[in-house]
């Protein structure tokens, strides 16, 4: 096993098999992210607060009672075997690597506390951990407290994503046949900003796979981004809706805890835990589950507890099935097929290849229920509310090219596939609310006047949204003089949020008075009275943050007339838009709403109020002092925090690069770009990439922040390349009784060239064809596979003694591919056995379904093509012996040759 680490500090990994490879990531996750690894474990558990202190109490409590740690472990015991065993390689690893990673980790020091070993099933917890509060179901509880408080006519003027659910991008172009270029696949996955990144660049290598991507610290695998050299993939939420919430009536009878269902009054299951808080008190919390799903919370309005039903939980299954055919995979369709296994959360996927396939998917379970599911926390009493046990189907679009040799629905024109977040036809079915359609728009006009992937990352253009066009509605006759010149101004003003804009300043800070006054509204005082929910969920609950969060929705309402104003381009009076185009005054579920001013709020008097107050004050600052990037980080250096926190930020919510605030409550940059990237399916080495801090979690390392100014400015840096050190490296197979451990030795071409020279020029093996070569020739002829990905050479060795060459290769990157039409799932193998003559009897007979056996491990290999002289008789012998099935004789450049077929099916039946 080797590890490298380029000039960034991205750890390069190499390993002899895919299970020492997971061994290897985890040992380097634990290195390099000691104490995130420990504070993702904790959260998974419910037990941070015992660490960290009683701000995170709350959090422990929610983790009690939604049962993650249980689901994790539910999720494990799924797994099928190799999975299993995978995932279980991959905590080897982390509990190798957690010592040595801790000792150089400040903030175990800083809080008095020790990592501890994982459990088999930790990796599952910490991705659960990582989305469970990704979903919509905190929206609900937002849309019932709407309801309570102002009616069910209102719910709509709020419906916007959530604080945690949009903001990122993806976008892949078709290849070029005029250039020959290959597709391009773009995009910036946007989370909360956390110090290290949520996001882990690294390069995973071994025989079977060399891929370059995004990992989750603690989760094996590349379960997002990546680039395997023939395909790439990335995703973006798919904003869909998949987890209910449920009223329940719950009562005491004796030691029996019973909830009505639809049946009547049943027992459910309970206990009391107690959470361990550093500092303070501890807490005991009832853990409750009815047949719905594990109470989370209870209405301390109605009395009524809140039960929570997740996919992950019904079908205990994460889709962590995926992780190992996605390393795997080299076409856009295996992406797709690998997909089939995902669970949650319900993701849009972008896959291309260098075939020219471009495939757009929504991968994940959404159940099939009653419409009201989707909106609200609905009775638990009430049959109809149940889900069916039906999913609605997985979507694959073919965009461009073949789709990767699998059938898939064609649905663009000119190939070009943009995720913003928006209401797509792909993904509308499966979700409720959606982000605007801004993103999405400029994406695909920046893509259309060639602008490159750094420049789209980058753009800072606030579109034309409904608080800009709130601005052509004012009358300035009706301003104050100061307020008329701000008026004016803003008019004229591009609707660029760049950092340095002073203009940008202006709008912020009179678009944040204008949320002020809203909030501080009569008609919406309502809203303020107690959610009656934890305080984990205030951040979806809290007026001030909804209503800046919701502001395009709530003053999008009809135009009142005015004096006649030029407006900017772009910065027209509102046009009506039809039902469904997913714009900023359609509702939560695809319909009109009403206007605040139905509840009494005039927008327009509110707005030049708000522009008074801006102009009367002190000149606003530029955009970039207001707008400053803000992360969270669990015991990090002081001096560091406010360092990274001083940094200026450009963009701002509905623009491509969505650095999000919150009007009216904070300018600071809390979520945003957490990584950038470009794979170029023309030239992996051409791909760049970069994530907002660096690629260790350790302060005191150089690579803690060294990619942050990059970040800031927008620049990309590049993905490793190159060969990797694959020294000293054995593939163990299997052992034979008779003849002994039989093993597999990438070849290196200066140490085995004069090995393999005495082979191949015997006379017996005159059908190898190298009969003439020199020492030289041989080593360089192996230096050149040595470079390619797509053919491999080992030597065979038993007991340690070589014995044998094997090569394997892909059909469709060797001239053999031209001679046949090559079938997904085809691997062709070179064999040359030159044993010892203690090892020539029956070295074949044990060697050869070894060797097939490791080609076909890859779950994505379904044929094995031989392609010998057809003078071979030895050769020719064998192939039928091991099942094959002869096809055509072909002509290849030094020979010609029997084209031989070995299914997976025939081979495993045998």
């Amino acid at each position: 096993m080797r590890v490298t680490r380029d000039r960034w500090g991205v750890p390069q990994l190499w390993a002899a098999d895919v299970d020492a490879l997971a061994r290897l990531q985890g040992r380097v996750a634990a290195y390099d992210r000691a104490w995130q690894l420990g504070v993702e474990r904790w959260r998974s558990e419910g037990r941070l607060a015992a660490h960290v202190g009683p701000a995170e109490l709350a959090w422990d409590r929610f983790a009690r009672r939604a049962r993650l740690d249980d689901t994790a472990r539910r999720c494990h015991e799924r797994l099928d075997p190799d999975t299993r065993r995978w995932v279980e390689a991959y905590v080897d690893g982390v509990n190798a690597g957690l010592a040595e990673g801790a000792a150089a980790a400040p903030e175990y020091a800083a809080t008095g506390t020790a990592p501890e070993p994982w459990h088999p099933w930790t990796p599952l917890g910490v991705f659960l951990v990582q989305h469970v509060l990704f979903s919509t179901f905190p929206n609900k509880l937002w849309h019932a407290h709407v309801t309570r408080t102002l009616g069910p006519d209102a719910v709509g003027l709020f419906a916007v994503e959530g604080p945690a659910s949009a903001g990122s991008n993806a976008w892949a172009l078709p290849a070029d046949p005029a250039t020959g270029r290959g597709p391009v696949l773009a995009g910036d996955p946007h989370r909360l900003l956390e110090l290290p990144g949520v996001y882990q660049q690294i390069r995973l290598a071994c025989p079977e796979f060399d891929v370059v991507g995004l990992a989750f610290p603690g989760v094996p695998g590349l379960p997002h981004f990546a680039h395997t050299g023939h395909v790439a993939w990335a995703v973006t939420n798919a904003m869909a809706d998949y987890q209910d919430l449920y009223r329940e009536q719950l009562r005491r009878d004796g030691d029996r805890l019973l909830a009505r269902g639809p049946s009547g009054w049943a027992p459910v299951t309970r206990h009391v835990e107690e959470i361990s808080v550093r500092g303070g008190s501890a807490e005991r919390v009832e853990i409750i589950e009815t047949p719905r799903g594990p109470v989370i919370d209870h209405d301390r309005v109605t009395g009524e507890a809140l039960s929570l039903r997740t996919p992950s939980r019904v079908e205990a299954r994460l889709g962590f099935e995926a992780l190992l055919p996605l390393l795997r995979a080299r076409r856009a369709g295996d992406v797709a097929d690998a997909l089939r296994a995902w669970v949650e959360p319900v993701n849009s996927v972008l896959a291309a290849d260098t075939g020219g396939a471009v495939r757009r998917l929504v991968a994940g379970l959404v159940p099939v229920r009653d419409e009201r599911c989707r909106r609200e926390p609905v009775p638990a009493w009430e049959a109809r509310h149940h889900w069916t046990g039906d999913h609605l189907p997985m979507v694959d679009e073919t965009v461009a090219g073949d789709g990767g040799g699998r059938a898939g629905r064609t649905s663009a024109a000119d190939g070009v596939a943009v995720c913003a977040n928006d209401r797509r036809p792909d993904v509308a079915a499966h979700g409720v609310d959606f982000a605007p359609p801004h993103r999405a728009r400029r994406i695909r006009a920046l893509l259309t006047d060639g602008v490159e992937a750094a420049g789209v990352h980058t753009d800072a253009r606030l579109p034309a949204t409904p608080v800009r066009r709130l601005l052509a509605r004012l009358d300035p006759a009706r301003l104050t003089v100061a307020a008329r010149t701000l008026h004016a101004r803003l008019l004229a003003w591009d609707g660029a949020m760049a950092a340095d804009s002073a203009d940008a300043g202006v709008h912020a800070a009179w678009r944040a008075a204008l949320a002020r006054r809203l909030c501080a509204h009569p008609s919406l005082r309502a809203l303020h009275e107690p959610s009656g929910y934890d305080e984990l969920f205030a951040p979806w609950t809290d007026p001030a943050t909804r209503i800046g969060l919701a502001l395009d929705h709530l003053v999008d309402g009809p135009a009142r007339p005015a004096s006649p104003v030029v407006a900017p381009s772009g910065v027209g009076p509102a046009s009506p838009r039809p039902a469904g185009s997913g714009d900023a005054s359609l509702g939560a579920f695809g319909v009109d709403v009403a206007s605040l001013g139905a509840f009494g709020v005039d927008v327009a008097s509110l707005a030049a109020e708000a522009l008074a107050e801006v102009a009367a004050g002190r000149a606003p600052e530029p955009w970039g002092r207001r707008h400053l990037l803000h992360p969270v980080h669990l015991g990090v250096v002081a001096a560091t925090a406010d360092a990274v926190r001083a940094v200026p930020l450009a963009g701002d919510t509905d623009c491509v690069l969505a650095t999000s605030s919150v009007p009216g409550v904070s300018d600071a940059c809390w979520r945003g770009p957490v990584a950038r990237y470009v794979w170029d399916l023309t030239d992996r080495a051409a791909s760049r990439w970069i994530v907002p801090f660096g690629a260790s979690g350790r302060p005191d390392d150089p690579h803690f922040t060294d990619q942050l100014a990059h970040w800031a400015a927008g620049t990309l840096i590049p993905v490793p390349a190159g060969p990797l050190p694959k020294d000293d490296l054995v593939i163990h197979l299997e052992r034979n009784p008779d003849l002994g451990e039989l093993a597999l030795e990438p070849v290196r071409p200066d140490r085995h060239a004069e090995l393999l020279h005495g082979w191949v020029t015997l006379p017996r093996n005159r059908f190898w064809g190298m009969g003439a070569h020199t020492r030289d020739d041989v080593r360089e002829v192996y230096a050149f596979l040595d470079g390619l990905d797509t053919h491999h050479a080992y030597l065979i060795r038993l007991d340690g003694e070589a014995v044998g060459l094997f090569q394997t290769y892909r059909p469709e990157a060797d001239p053999v591919g031209e001679r046949y039409p090559v079938q997904p799932g085809d691997v062709g193998m070179h064999l040359l056995l030159n044993p010892p003559r203690r090892f020539a009897r029956g070295l074949a007979s044990a060697v050869v379904p070894a060797l097939i056996r490791f080609l076909l491990r890859d779950p994505a290999a379904r044929r094995v093509v031989a392609e010998p002289d057809v003078r071979n008789d030895a050769a020719l012998r064998r192939l039928r012996t091991e099942g094959f099935t002869f096809a055509d004789e072909i002509d290849l450049p030094e020979k010609r040759a029997q084209l031989a077929f070995l299914t997976r099916e025939r081979f495993e039946s045998a």
